[in-house]
């Protein structure tokens, strides 16, 4: 350590004397193979202008095309006013963008008069929907005796079809028990040819018994059409 310390120190009198700067002169190795390296470079300054307003030059290729908008322009002239070298009379819109701009506000920003009318008309709609709604629940509550009493009718009836059909049942189970002399599974292939020949049965005794009151029926009236003869 101290010995490089001393080559150092040896190394800038021998600059001095030769008349540079002692910082920038190479540093001698070390005993220890170590190379000590000091930069010998300086960063060239950036020439700003920081002083004065950044006003693009509108006619040169490196100005980005962002600068270049009337958007931009608009910007510059509101923060400089005319040191921005803008014309002013460039900034306004055309013709067109006007019309534009005019359809775009009435779109989305109506007035205070159109607002008060969008409303009350949507009020008028709310309070239409509102009555109908009052009128048809009106309407219900007056039919509600006479659907009460048709649902009730509609379950009276269902409990009494419930219960003919546990009693034909029954009764078909008890009417094959006697033919096969064993209870039958209602599911079962016997039990249904059964049933269809049972059927068969009461639909032929139902037509012969119509017939019979059909028979009786135009007996009893010959007899009364006699004496008008």
């Amino acid at each position: 350590m101290a010995a490089s310390v001393l080559n150092r120190r040896a190394s800038q009198m021998w600059c001095l004397l030769k008349g540079i700067w002692p910082f920038y002169a190479p540093l001698p190795v070390s005993t220890c193979c170590n190379l000590i390296q000091v930069a010998n470079y300086n960063s060239r300054p950036l020439r700003l202008n920081i002083k004065d307003a950044y006003i693009p030059d509108w006619n040169s290729e490196r100005t980005p095309d962002w600068q270049k908008t009337d958007k931009f322009e608009r910007k510059l002239y509101g923060r400089l006013g005319s040191a921005s070298g803008v014309d002013p009379t460039r900034l306004w819109p055309s013709p067109e963008q006007l019309s534009e701009m005019v359809a775009e506000e009435r779109e989305w920003y109506p007035s205070l008069q159109e607002m008060q009318k969008n409303i009350a008309v949507k009020e008028r709609e709310l309070a239409k929907k509102r009555q109908a709604r009052e009128k048809l629940i009106a309407a219900n509550m007056a039919k509600m005796p006479m659907m009460v009493a048709e649902w009730r009718r509609e379950a009276r009836e269902l409990k009494q079809k419930q219960r003919e059909e546990k009693v034909r049942r029954e009764r078909l189970l008890a009417e094959a028990r006697e033919r096969f002399g064993y209870a039958l599974d209602p599911r079962s292939p016997k039990f249904q040819e059964m049933v269809k020949e049972i059927e068969k049965e009461e639909k032929k005794k139902r037509k012969l018994l119509k017939r019979r009151k059909k028979e009786e029926e135009s007996r009893s009236e010959t007899p009364a059409q006699a004496p008008s003869t």
